[in-house]
Parts: structure tokens; sequence; C-alpha cells
């Protein structure tokens, strides 16, 4: 990429963010009479339905604290924060303080806290929460969340778990390489030494056990020694998540000035996506079996709009990190496709669902599992290490 298309891009996805994407959630998704978002928006944005899940709702709190620590101070953007905050704080957690999984409009609970994740981005929330807002009570929540989270780790979901784990014991990638983000995030409440003892053991897992590094893949399911069962869960591939595991890992390693790392990981995104790319219609799938053996995931082929932007951010990272060509080319490739197929000029935002030929399988802007988080995070980001040009181990905290 020339200095011109790096500077193009820098200024198209901030635009995209603060012009077409925020604006989108500033308008239809605050809950002005119960607090907290409605996040199940259509097309135009829409409500179409009223339930609100609790790892939505922290994330969008995470964004707009975000936005109000990194990009301006607007009051509006703090105003909508506190409001899921307000609403999370008082509906969000059980007697133990584990963080449920969805609630009615009101805050009734209506599933119980079997996902771990939910606490993962509360902790985050009420992290980027406290900063913005300088909320003591809002910074013992998220310390608090992150303890319980830390204690759960050995068993995440506890009593919720169906598998009999001791046929055949599987570790999963999610939950460490989300705590290698959140670890981050964490850092302005934690001390030094629990956040290197937390980001090592993370690196440990997600590099040593994860990571086949013959096949230079990361595998989504592993036994505790990250050997490869031959079964459905021990062949997955989920390409979205390896990528952005990877651009955590970038993450650390620039603050540590780790230059190997940083290569090392560069070269597992680089790969992932030789491996996940559609050659005859482009884009990436959304599950692979690493023996191309048909999968249980119906979905598989499936073209979504998290694992495009989860490649932008790690290419974008990677590129500004060691200057290396091949990933100026598949961020310009990636680039092509993801705008071509996801946004909205008409009504904002961006669509998340498409078929493996590119065409959209849902109008909705947010629902279960889509909210305000992966895409205006991601075009922060971009536009974030595409302006500033990092080095490793240069500072990325609060530019924009």
């Amino acid at each position: 990429m020339s200095q011109n298309d790096i500077t193009r891009y820098a200024g198209l996805y901030k635009t995209e963010l603060l012009e077409n994407v925020i604006p989108f959630w500033e308008k239809h998704s605050i809950d002005a009479e119960y607090g907290g978002y409605l996040t199940c928006l259509d097309r135009t944005g829409a409500v179409y339905d009223t339930d609100k899940f609790v790892w939505l709702q922290a994330r969008q709190v995470w964004t707009f604290s975000m936005l109000y620590n990194n990009i301006e101070k607007r009051a509006q953007w703090l105003d909508i924060a506190k409001s899921g905050a307000d609403f999370l704080a008082k509906h969000g957690t059980d007697s133990e303080g584990n963080w449920y999984f969805s609630l009615d409009r009101q805050g009734r609970p209506l599933v119980r806290p079997y996902n771990i994740f939910s606490d993962c981005f509360a902790a985050m929330a009420f992290s980027q929460y406290a900063l913005a807002g300088g909320d003591e009570k809002a910074e013992e929540i998220a310390r608090r969340t992150y303890r319980n989270i830390l204690s759960r780790k050995a068993n995440p979901k506890g009593q919720y778990d169906k598998t009999i784990a001791k046929n055949r014991p599987l570790r999963s990638l999610g939950l460490p390489m989300i705590l290698a983000n959140l670890s981050l995030e964490m850092e302005p409440i934690l001390s030094e030494d629990a956040l290197r003892a937390a980001l090592d053991m993370c690196l440990d897992e997600v590099m040593n056990l994860f990571l086949d590094e013959g096949e230079n893949l990361l595998y989504e399911n592993v036994s505790p020694d990250g050997s490869h069962p031959d079964c459905f869960d021990g062949r997955l591939i989920n390409p979205g998540h390896g990528i952005e595991a990877m651009w955590f890992i970038m993450d650390i390693a620039r603050r540590r000035n780790d230059r190997d790392l940083i290569d090392k990981a560069l070269d597992v995104v680089l790969n992932t996506l030789e491996f996940a790319w559609d050659a005859e219609y482009g884009g990436i799938y959304y599950f692979l079996d690493a023996r191309n053996n048909p999968l249980l995931q119906l979905e598989w082929d499936r073209k979504l709009w998290w694992v495009h932007l989860e490649a932008l951010v790690a290419l974008a990272i990677g590129y500004a990190l060691t200057g290396r060509p091949q990933a100026a080319e598949w961020f310009e490739k990636v680039h092509d496709y993801t705008w071509t197929h996801f946004p909205d000029p008409d009504y904002g935002e961006w669509f998340g669902y498409l078929n493996r030929r590119g065409e959209r399988l849902l109008d909705l802007k947010g629902g279960k599992w889509k909210g305000c988080f992966h895409v205006p995070r991601a075009l922060y980001l971009c536009h974030k290490y595409l302006a500033c040009g990092f080095t490793a181990g240069s500072d990325s905290q609060n530019q924009s």
C-alpha cells in the first residue's frame, strides 16, 4: 500500500464509524424507558424483539465508553454508556455475582449464567466505563468479575456443562484468547504483577497448546496436552477466532517489544487466510475441518461480518508493526470483499450474515449475537493502526 492508500483507508474507516455506524446505535438502540439497549434491530433500526442479551449490553457499554475515552469526550457517549452500566449493575448478576446470559426488557433474568463470556464482556465494560466516568463502583464490579472469571477458568460452564469431560477432555480456545484481550483491557486497574501473570498464562496457552506449529493454524479445541483428537470438535478450525486471537497476541507482543512474536502471530494470520479463503466466491469461511471432512456446523460456508472485520484488524496491526507486503496485500483483498458486501449505505450499520455466494441471508443489524461491538471496534482500530503508523513497542493507548 502506498502512503496515499493508507491515508485514504484510515479516513474511510473513521468516517464510517462516526457518520454511519455509531449514529445508527445512538438513534435506535437506547431504551429510554427501562435503561440499557434494544439490540434486536432490523435493517432500518426498528425493534423486532426486546430481550436483552447480557454480553451485548456489556459490549455496548464498552463501545461507548471506549469512544469517550479514545476519540472525544462527548457527554452523549458517556450518558449512553451509563444507561447500560446502570442497567447491568442493577439486573445483570445472580446472588453469587455470575452474569446472566439474557434478561427481559425490564431486567428480569431469562437464561441462567451458563456462559462465562457474559462475565468477560461485563468485566471489559465496567473497566472501560470506570475509566470514562471515574466510577469507583464500576471499577469494583470489574475487579470482582475478573476475579470470578479466573476462579472459574478451569471449569467455565460449571453445573451447566453438558459434556462428560472425563471421557474426552477438551480445552477451548475461546476463553484464553478472550482473557488475553480482557487482561489488557483491565490494565488500568490491575497490578503490574497480576497483569504480567495473566498475559503470560494466555500467551502460553494460545501459542503452545492451541497453535499447531506444523500446520501454523489455531485449533478451536485441543486435548489438555495440545494434541488433536480425531473427532468433530478435535478437528475444528474457526478462522475468525484464530485470526482474532493473533491480533490480541500481536498487541501483547507490541507492548513487550517482542518482534519475533509479532512476526510469528502475523504468519499465523496469513496462513489462516490462505487456508480459509473461498477461492471461488471470495470471503472467509466460518468453520473448516482441519482434515477437510464434513462438519457438524451446517453454517460452515457462510460469510459473517465479524470474521472479516477481525481479519482487517489483524492485518492492519500486522502491517503497521512489520510493514510486510503480504499483510498489505491481504488487507486490500479482505477490505474489497468486506466493503462490497457488508456496509449498508442506505440505513447505516452493517449486515452480518451472507451465504457462500455473498448474498444476504438476513437484513437484521442486531440480534442475539450481533450488536454494537465488532463493527465499531474494528473500524476504530483499523483507523488507529493505519493512521498512527505504530512500530513495535510504541504506546497505542488513547490514540485516535
